[in-house]
């Protein structure tokens, strides 16, 4: 079985983002989205330290020290960008005037719960950041994430086991093997992006999924 790379799957949530987006990368795999978003496209990058209007990651000449994300990466500003407090950020982020969130998952429950800032080990050192604020008060919330676990676990699930950032707050799964929207009538795989069956894939998933792809060759990327 042969699943996107996280480059390849960054490059399919950008083509999904649309102009006039204000956007959150979370921590991780999401900030990765920046590179692939089109340079024709008017879409504004924000971070919860107080930057919004970032950009893709800089070369390693072009490097600014003062210039990170929240995840203390170095960053991009493109014109027009600003800086501003983290009071307004978050202000910015609880207010509802962030179009669209990314944020990477240990667990997504088939109603759309999240967890991703613990595993529940006593010895992790917390580091929910902005994450609660950002699942909840996001206008859509998607989640970018592996589909298994290194020893083959599905990271959807019935019911999260770790420690819960947000309660029914996920609108759309982007995994490596497929993408799926949280729906009332539970998750339903819109996209096949793996060299995978449907029947296959939902035998990697324990929870119930209905297809709306009309057929794994128009599915695949």
């Amino acid at each position: 079985m042969s699943s996107l790379s996280h480059h390849q799957l960054a490059e399919r949530i950008a083509r999904d983002i649309p102009e006039g987006a204000y956007v959150n990368l979370g921590i991780g795999l999401p900030t990765l989205i920046a590179n692939f978003l089109p340079s024709d496209k008017d879409i504004f990058l924000h971070s919860e330290n107080g930057l919004l209007g970032m950009g893709p990651y800089p070369s390693d000449d072009h490097i600014d020290p003062d210039l990170i994300n929240a995840g203390k990466e170095p960053v991009t500003l493109l014109p027009g960008g600003a800086f501003f407090h983290h009071g307004d950020s978050f202000a910015m982020m609880r207010g509802g005037h962030l179009d669209i969130c990314v944020l990477g998952a240990y667990q997504v429950s088939a109603e759309g719960d999240l967890a991703n800032w613990s595993t529940g080990n006593p010895d992790a050192i917390p580091a929910v950041g902005g994450a609660m604020d950002l699942a909840t008060g996001a206008k859509k919330v998607y989640v970018m994430t592996n589909h298994l676990t290194r020893d083959g676990q599905s990271k959807i699930v019935d019911t999260c086991s770790f420690p819960l950032t947000g309660l029914r707050c996920i609108d759309r799964i982007y995994s490596d093997l497929a993408i799926m929207d949280v729906t009332e009538q539970g998750l339903v795989v819109t996209e096949i992006l793996a060299d995978i069956s449907a029947q296959e894939l939902q035998a990697l998933t324990p929870v119930p999924l209905t297809f709306a792809v009309t057929s794994q060759e128009n599915a695949h990327v």
